[in-house]
């Protein structure tokens, strides 16, 4: 008897629950500690399970009983100058954060051969892309991120957004299939390199994950 009232009692509980919780962070893909001595452990923690945490639980709550409930984030982004702000601000930051994980690693790995012909022919060298982002990242007055995408053309692009928007929303300057994305945030770098931004945009190339970077590259350009 005991077991069929827990059964029910659980039962009900569900059936109450909000009918959708679309949106989830992936769990990171490495430790906290993994990315040291480049980006400590306390800021990767509180990134990840406050502010992060906070965006995928935001959007959430924003576009409950709203046509965005059925959406996916790019169709979102599409038209997002049409959508609430709660919706802009915290749908970019859920995407943009799960990115930025994925493309950072421990193991940095290799660029593959066709994102590298791109580079050199873009920027001439992987060090001017390097040198291209970091200045767009340290101009970015205030919050935002700094991008590399491959535009409707199939071409690499460097832009900035400012706050949480990016390059696949309506009302951005700069279009494309973001491939990297840097966040700028202070929340991002502060507790380690307090107002030197310029020092953390150095030190996020020693654990860039250059063979997740070339696979969003190959998929961008199918």
């Amino acid at each position: 008897m005991n077991s069929l009232r827990s059964s029910l009692l659980v039962t009900l509980v569900f059936a109450f629950l909000p009918a959708f919780a679309q949106f989830q962070q992936t769990p990171l893909p490495y430790a906290y500690n993994a990315l040291e001595p480049y980006i400590d452990a306390q800021t990767m923690d509180i990134h990840y399970n406050k502010h992060a945490a906070a965006y995928a639980s935001n959007l959430n709550k924003a576009i409950k009983g709203t046509p965005a409930e059925n959406l996916t984030l790019t169709q979102m982004f599409a038209t997002i100058s049409k959508l609430d702000p709660a919706i802009r601000n915290n749908g970019g930051g859920h995407f943009n954060h799960e990115l930025f994980w994925t493309i950072l690693s421990p193991e940095p790995g290799e660029i593959s051969p066709a994102l590298l012909a791109a580079i050199n022919s873009t920027f001439g060298a992987v060090d001017s892309l390097k040198k291209k982002l970091n200045e767009a990242g340290a101009k970015r007055f205030g919050s935002g991120w700094a991008w590399l995408s491959v535009t409707s053309e199939g071409k690499l692009v460097v832009s900035s957004t400012p706050n949480q928007d990016n390059p696949l929303m309506d009302v951005v300057d700069v279009k494309g299939i973001p491939i990297l994305g840097i966040d700028v945030w202070e929340h991002a770098y502060y507790l380690k390199y307090q107002n030197k931004r310029g020092d953390y945009l150095g030190a996020i190339w020693k654990v860039m994950n250059w063979k997740e970077v070339s696979r969003r590259y190959e998929e961008a350009i199918r």
